[in-house]
């Protein structure tokens, strides 16, 4: 399983350069083109390279991860059913329950 993963990063690496080439030739001559400096295009072109590059990393590293199976999905919901409170009201006639008291009759009070 490691071997599968280590060749998927280098096979996403390797295809990195392409398009961060592309896009920083494509920057350059834009703003070259429009007068700017040489200055303000390696700027724009070293922000795009390092988003682009997050960018890829974030891909590659989604990919490597593992999902989480589906029992665990399932054990955790049921969990939670558990732990929640209001669920065992659910069924106020269930047997072993208290009958509620009827409505309109005082209750005497120590006075």
């Amino acid at each position: 399983m490691g071997s599968s993963i280590s060749n998927r990063l280098r096979a996403g690496v390797a295809r990195l350069p392409r398009p961060v080439g592309i896009l920083l030739f494509l920057l350059t001559e834009v703003l070259l083109a429009e007068g700017g400096s040489l200055s303000a295009a390696v700027a724009l072109a070293a922000t795009a390279a390092a988003g682009s590059a997050l960018v890829a990393c974030s891909v590659i590293s989604a990919r490597c991860a593992a999902p989480v199976p589906r029992t665990r999905v399932r054990t955790a919901m049921r969990d939670r059913e558990k732990r929640t409170a209001f669920l065992s009201q659910r069924d106020p006639d269930a047997k072993g329950r208290r009958r509620p008291r009827a409505p309109g009759h005082a209750l005497l009070t120590a006075a």
